[in-house]
């Protein structure tokens, strides 16, 4: 352990935006917890490339936590509906998983708190994903505050505080970002629903909204 520095449990999908908010948590100073959630997801090739990025950032621990959404369904990418390709959704998308990032962020408060870290850290991001509500400010401000009443740290007054850098960045705001915090961006998965070769398909709204990103940034995708 390094001295001095505080402890910080990670959501780690894998993705653009968890890789970078795991990279600007360490330049801040903070020690990463990563935690990434296997719950059985169409795109499951992200979890290899979870483990990538946190032996590249140097995480202290990494847990792959299994937890099998599949058995509720609800969303393209846990249940048999098909992964839409005509360009991003306008309202909530069909590739929204019912109460995923509520879930989640449980998971990660219940590791902090055993470990005893008080800050969480999350991609969410509400400009490119304003349709989905578990990553608008108001969940993030409404989760932190269950979080202080609901555990035995927070009762005793220790502030648990969840980070979301990147909440109001646009994709190509989040490219630059990962640039100067030296993100292992090349090593990132952002598809959907691969091929059957485990290529990305270039067509889901998560690999458009990617390409559009480093397209707007000026920026080569290191992961193509």
């Amino acid at each position: 352990m390094t001295a001095g520095k505080r402890l910080a449990v990670v959501l780690l999908s894998g993705g653009l935006d968890s890789t970078t908010v795991a990279a600007m948590a360490k330049a801040d100073g903070y020690r990463l917890l990563a935690l990434t959630i296997d719950y059985n997801q169409r795109h499951r090739i992200e979890l290899e490339h979870a483990a990538r990025v946190a032996t590249a950032l140097e995480a202290e621990r990494h847990i792959v936590l299994p937890l099998d959404l599949r058995g509720f369904g609800g969303s393209a990418l846990t249940a048999d509906i098909d992964v839409p390709k005509t360009g991003v959704e306008p309202g909530i998308p069909v590739t929204y998983v019912p109460a995923r990032n509520t879930i989640f962020l449980s998971v990660a408060l219940g590791w902090a708190e055993a470990a005893g870290a008080r800050d969480l850290f999350i991609g969410v991001n509400a400009l490119d994903y304003s349709g989905y509500p578990d990553c608008r400010p108001d969940f993030i401000a409404a989760f932190e505050a269950m979080a202080n009443t609901a555990t035995k740290a927070g009762v005793e007054g220790a502030h648990f505080r969840v980070h979301t850098p990147l909440a109001a960045m646009s994709k190509a705001d989040i490219v630059r970002a990962a640039a100067a915090v030296d993100a292992p961006l090349a090593l990132t998965w952002s598809c959907y629903d691969p091929t059957p070769t485990g290529k990305p398909c270039g067509e889901c709204d998560s690999c458009r909204l990617r390409a559009k990103g480093f397209a707007e940034a000026g920026v080569a995708d290191p992961a193509l």
